[in-house]
């Protein structure tokens, strides 16, 4: 619909005496046989003063920025060229304005890289290319700055390559670096950052490539010190025969990345942070003991840095989802899959109901599999299919056991309000937990020995 939409408005925009191309990420994912979605399209030649009530002869018109023309028509947004000049420090620090009379080149001029200064003609089927981005994109495979004047003076830029360097397979180009290298990064709010972090672990087939090009460009060091960490920290070879923390921890993102199928966007966002956190607290544990490297307790020593980590992107709930409790919850028994079949004593079903209570045991075991494949040479997973086998026969692969006794029940008894009730509660769950109690008959009743243990009935219920 929106690409017919566009070729309508196009069509009315030249009957007009205009001219009307598709401009930005959609051009760009054409030219790579990808499904576009939003589109957007320029207008030229038409001043600022007609183009709405043009626009409106199609339909509703929403404003998206007045101030800088740009509309919604046919779920399309609609703009004029803009001329922006910078006002002051920050990523928007930016004065824009509409220019119907600027030629296609000023205008793709102002874009961040040339794969996305290209422009399509629909009526014309003819690409407006002044920058050579489709031979960047297509031949050379190269991620450059158009104006590497005017790059950096949007700072946001940097991580915008580095996610579009992933999701596309780019290298980006030596000048280009250089300028990305010396882009001051501390005028960019957490909001954005994640923007652009969350599009690099969800969109790429292998987010490890834009986290490598952060390394390089400095971005790890400047904006993350908890994964800098990792960098340089050793591992045992006879376990971890790739290399360091972060080797390692590139590695499982993107075996984690192949693991998302069937999850919820929030679901998988603590996937993708799980696996890239997995590991954080190994710096701060990791020593040479008795001819080895170790580095023990690393999984409860992973959850402050993880805290850290997710607090300077404001990562919290998203969707309404605790994505921040479940993906400490993953740092924190990330090795338990594992363990939990590999120990001399086999896990029992509490130990599975009481884990549950901490985190999504369908999501841990995602990055614990994720861990055990994110490393050279061969290894045995299999225990860790174990275990959300055994999870899913329980019914807590996503969440514990529902309390068979709840609070109503014990009030029913005669049980007066108070903190008693919520210490006899636990108790009884976990009893629940252990396999005891299997229904509210036998609940009722271990409850009702316990209330009478601890006196806890009213006056008028005893006598």
């Amino acid at each position: 619909m929106s690409i017919d939409a566009a070729t309508t408005i196009a069509r009315v925009v030249r009957d007009a005496g205009g001219r009307a191309v598709i401009v930005g990420g959609w051009v760009r994912d054409r030219l790579l046989n990808r499904a576009g979605k939003d589109v957007d399209v320029e207008v030229y030649g038409v001043p600022a003063d007609r183009l709405k009530p043009l626009l409106q002869s199609l339909g509703t018109v929403n404003t998206v920025g007045e101030s800088f023309t740009v509309y919604k028509v046919l779920d399309v947004d609609v703009s004029l060229p803009r001329r922006e000049s910078k006002t002051g420090r920050g990523h928007r620090a930016f004065e824009v304005v509409g220019d119907p009379d600027m030629s296609p080149e000023d205008a793709a001029r102002r874009r961040d890289f040339t794969v996305n200064a290209i422009a399509w003609d629909p009526l014309a089927d003819a690409y407006l290319d002044p920058f050579e981005g489709r031979r960047d994109l297509l031949e050379r495979r190269v991620l450059r700055a158009v104006d590497p004047r005017t790059f950096g003076d949007d700072s946001l830029r940097v991580l915008r390559g580095v996610q579009f360097a992933a999701r596309f397979n780019l290298e980006m180009d030596g000048p280009t670096r250089d300028i990305c290298r010396n882009i001051s990064l501390d005028d960019l709010p957490s909001e954005r950052v994640w923007g652009e972090i969350e599009k690099l672990l969800l969109l790429p087939d292998r987010p490890a490539m834009g986290l490598a090009l952060a390394l390089e460009l400095g971005v790890i060091d400047r904006l993350f010190p908890e994964l800098k960490a990792l960098v340089g920290c050793p591992q045992e070879p006879e376990w971890h025969p790739e290399g360091d923390v972060w080797v390692h921890t590139l590695l499982v993102v993107d075996q984690a990345r192949g693991r998302l199928e069937g999850l919820e966007r929030p679901q998988q966002l603590a996937v993708m942070l799980g696996a890239l956190c997995h590991d954080l607290g190994k710096p701060p544990t990791t020593a040479f003991l008795d001819g080895r490297i170790r580095s023990m307790d690393h999984e409860q020593a992973g959850v402050a840095p993880t805290s850290a980590f997710l607090d300077r992107l404001n990562v919290h709930t998203i969707n309404g989802y605790d994505v921040a409790t479940q993906v400490k919850g993953i740092v924190a028994h990330h090795l338990k899959p594992h363990a939990f079949f590999k120990s001399p004593q086999p896990a029992s079903d509490g130990a599975f109901r009481r884990l549950a209570e901490k985190v999504d045991l369908e999501l841990l075991a995602r990055v614990a599999i994720s861990d055990c494949h994110g490393r050279t040479g061969t290894f045995d997973c299999s225990a860790i299919e174990r275990f959300l086998e055994r999870a899913r026969a329980l019914g807590v692969e996503h969440r514990p056991p529902e309390p068979i006794v709840k609070g109503r029940h014990l009030l029913e008894l005669g049980v007066l309000p108070g903190p008693r009730v919520g210490i006899i509660l636990r108790q009884l769950y976990e009893e629940q937990l252990d396999g005891q109690l299997t229904s509210l008959e036998d609940g009722i009743v271990r409850a009702t020995a316990l209330v009478r243990a601890a006196g806890q009935e009213s006056p008028a219920r005893r006598h």
